[in-house]
């Protein structure tokens, strides 16, 4: 019932969103995160999420072939603020040559929990690769993949998927993180970088109240 009311009140959104535009990848990140928090494995996020720096949504990570093929998604980053409270969002997107899909799994909601500052630092540069910067560890939580609470407790970055209602069904070591400053332009209306958004705070868009609410609701 939640979800439902979710979905209409971004349906009245004060900026429209319409399909493969910043405000729908807001809005769909908005619906991806309460549908993770659901269950074990979200309460589990949520633990997390509440001593995170910051947080990266992607709420349709796509497999486009069957080995190889277009492989991604959009995200978006909100930080932690001075208050307490969640920063308006910055763009990115998320692709790998070969994600660790499922065999049958075609699209995964994914979580990336950040939650030091040399995490944060690594990921606000124009790309970074998860996994494979030998100063920062990154663990999975949930079901399968080597998903496991205690491995994320000392991880400076933490990822969280759900599949087809599964929990840990994507590995996303090797996967290449990349800011999209078209995205922050068209949806802020000026240049800005991502650490200008989410660290400096310049920006801002009534559309993203949704998200920020959820993220405070969930992370606080």
């Amino acid at each position: 019932m939640k979800h439902y009311l979710l979905a209409a009140a971004l349906a009245l959104a004060p900026v429209a969103a319409q399909a493969d535009t910043p405000q729908h990848l807001v809005d769909s990140a908005t619906l991806a995160l309460e549908d993770m928090m659901g269950g074990t494995e979200g309460t589990q996020a949520q633990t997390f999420l509440r001593q995170a720096k910051a947080v990266v949504v992607c709420p349709s990570i796509f497999r486009g072939g069957f080995i190889l093929g277009g492989e991604g998604g959009g995200c978006v980053m909100s930080a932690r603020n001075d208050q307490g409270g969640w920063t308006y969002p910055a763009f990115y997107t998320l692709g790998s040559g070969s994600f660790g899909l499922q065999i049958g799994v075609q699209t995964a909601e994914v979580m990336i929990i950040i939650m030091t500052d040399g995490g944060l630092n690594a990921l606000l540069n124009s790309q970074f690769k998860l996994g494979l910067d030998a100063g920062l560890s990154v663990a999975t939580l949930g079901a399968g993949v080597n998903g496991a609470m205690s491995t994320a407790l000392n991880a400076d970055i933490i990822t969280f998927s759900k599949s087809q209602g599964l929990y840990g069904g994507i590995s996303l070591s090797g996967s290449v993180l990349s800011t999209d400053p078209g995205s922050d332009q068209s949806y802020y209306g000026q240049p800005l970088a991502a650490r200008d958004i989410v660290v400096n705070g310049e920006g801002a868009n009534p559309g993203a109240g949704p998200l920020r609410t959820m993220l405070t609701r969930y992370g606080q």
